[in-house]
């Protein structure tokens, strides 16, 4: 058995595990809301998550122009409202990378997936992400983390990782965590080719030291993947 078939067999186990658990949630919440039992949203839901499964496996294009769509009306408007607001998500994390072409700060929300110096991104497109393409022309990359109450820049490089497996690096990342372990099944639920990225944050730059070389500009624009 060769690697990519070995990856496509986890990339179907990952996808199945992940859309089962969701569903799971979903109704788990129509057990115990009241006004959820009143409505057909979770049936609605459940048929959603599983005809992802068969696009995911059999239409990884037009997958990724859905989710692109979903992402940037519907999943990036109430985030741009919230860092607007000084606010952020538990469990999330903002990247900004250099734009490959107009060379301007480009802001995307990813998991939170710091381990000391080190953090890590699970890509849920792979190089066809915009972010990972950034990161391919221009490595130097900052990361806005929460730090206690305060939200901070912390500065970094980043490292794409093709060999590195996706989904062994996220059960390792998620560890008895479970706002990222919520995170990695979105992830799966909604990706078609998962890759890891890894950044070695600045140590020897103070926490709120947020301007670096590659980014002379803070970010005020949200920009979609």
């Amino acid at each position: 058995m060769n690697q990519y078939t070995r990856m496509n067999e986890r990339r179907t186990r990952g996808l199945l595990t992940a859309t089962l658990a969701l569903i799971g949630l979903v109704w788990v919440w129509w057990s115990i809301d009241p006004t959820a039992q009143e409505t057909t949203t979770p049936i609605i839901l459940t048929a959603v998550l599983a005809v992802n499964v068969p696009l995911t496996l059999s239409g990884a294009r037009l997958k990724r122009a859905i989710v692109a769509r979903t992402q940037r009306y519907l999943i990036n408007p109430p985030i741009r409202l919230l860092l607007r607001l000084g606010l952020m998500p538990l469990g999330y994390a903002l990247l900004e990378t250099r734009g490959r072409a107009s060379g301007r700060p480009r802001a995307t929300p990813v998991g939170n997936g710091r381990q000391g110096d080190t953090f890590w991104i699970i890509a849920e497109h792979g190089r066809q992400a915009g972010y990972v393409r950034n990161i391919q022309r221009c490595p130097r990359v900052r990361l806005r983390l929460r730090q206690g109450l305060r939200f901070t820049w912390v500065g970094g490089t980043a490292h794409i990782l093709a060999d590195d497996d996706p989904y062994a690096r996220q059960r390792q990342v998620c560890r008895w965590h479970p706002l990222r372990a919520l995170n990695a099944a979105i992830v799966r639920v909604m990706g078609t080719h998962l890759l890891t990225v890894r950044v070695d944050l600045d140590r020897d730059r103070p926490p709120h030291a947020g301007r670096n070389s590659a980014h002379p500009g803070p970010t005020e624009v949200l920009t979609p993947r």
